[in-house]
């Protein structure tokens, strides 16, 4: 039903691509993440939900068709459904069938409970195709309240000793989900503009985030002192950094597990918190779809796939152009 090519996973029965890694015609998109929804495409399938934070990344004129989670399409005999997989906001599992034969591309996915999207949804087909970006036995998360309690306690610290506290985290998804979690009490959040935009997308369909304020429309000489401040990786090393002279600096990613990579960040803390599944997050998913064959892609595919296999399922790596700069990716 699906095959591997250059541009990604094709289904050619009904004519589309999923998640394509380069503009084509017909693409039908997991989550609008940049390393999965490609600008440039004639038309985009989607969540409803996920078509505003297409629209507001890619440019509100680019054609989407919305999909409500669980509604049934037709697509030249190929019976196509979305169903929630947990990632950020609007992100979907894509499940096709025809003739009875179940596939489902799970996309990015995590199991945990977070308050700015839907809770993933189990599902059993034939044939699995999902993502390993933590596909080893070293990813295990803690909980992610226990996470959000201990960001709240170190920007507490850092307003005690009266400096800012910037916390690099990815700007569609993560950013939104610690604004909507933090405790807002100890303070002001102010925003880089690019998380700033995302939330306003978020805002836009009704979910609940604290007030937040872009830095670009403060005073010139605003005392950040206190505050949170919620910025991208890539603002690191910036003249956009520069006002926040003495702040304290941490991390929110998955990539926080391995303790070298904090010190390569060179933050005072790296906090354990992933929009994706650990690893037992990823197994618990596999087994419980009864897939008899399983693809794995974006990640650490090869360590899955010999696992899946020493375990008895027929299982292959699916090659993208992301592949093997997982942790660069902005998610």
């Amino acid at each position: 039903m699906i095959e591997k090519t250059e541009n990604g996973l094709y289904c050619r029965a009904a004519d589309f691509y999923i998640d394509p890694s380069w503009p084509v015609g017909r693409a039908v998109i997991t989550h609008a993440h940049a390393d999965y929804a490609r600008s440039g495409c004639w038309s985009y399938l989607a969540t409803l939900q996920c078509a505003v934070l297409l629209k507001a990344r890619l440019g509100s004129d680019i054609k989407v068709q919305e999909l409500p989670y669980g509604m049934p399409l037709d697509v030249n005999g190929i019976r196509l459904s979305l169903h929630p997989a947990g990632h950020i906001l609007g992100s979907a599992q894509i499940r096709l069938e025809h003739n009875g034969e179940i596939w489902v591309v799970t996309g990015d996915f995590k199991r945990h409970p977070d308050p700015t999207c839907t809770p993933f949804e189990p599902l059993r087909c034939h044939t699995l195709v999902t993502e390993s970006t933590f596909g080893l036995p070293v990813f295990a998360w803690p909980q992610p309240e226990k996470v959000m309690t201990d960001v709240s306690a170190w920007w507490r610290k850092n307003k005690e000793e009266s400096k800012p506290s910037i916390l690099f985290a990815y700007a569609l998804g993560k950013a939104q989900r610690i604004a909507a979690q933090v405790d807002a009490s100890i303070g002001p959040i102010f925003t880089h503009g690019a998380v700033e935009h995302m939330t306003e997308a978020y805002r836009q369909v009704g979910i609940s985030i604290f007030p937040t304020l872009p830095v670009s429309e403060t005073q010139q000489r605003q005392d950040f002192n206190g505050a949170l401040v919620i910025a991208p990786p890539s603002a690191e090393g910036s003249p956009w950094m520069r006002r926040f002279s003495g702040a304290g600096r941490a991390f929110a990613s998955g990539w926080m597990q391995i303790r070298g990579n904090r010190r390569r960040r060179a933050v005072d803390c790296g906090f354990v918190l992933s929009d994706h599944a650990d690893w037992k997050g990823l197994l618990d998913t596999i087994y419980a779809s009864g897939a008899e064959k399983v693809w794995v892609t974006h990640g650490f595919t090869e360590e899955l796939v010999q696992f899946l296999r020493e375990k008895g399922l027929a299982a292959e790596a699916v090659r993208t152009v992301f592949s093997a700069d997982a942790e660069e990716i902005d998610e």
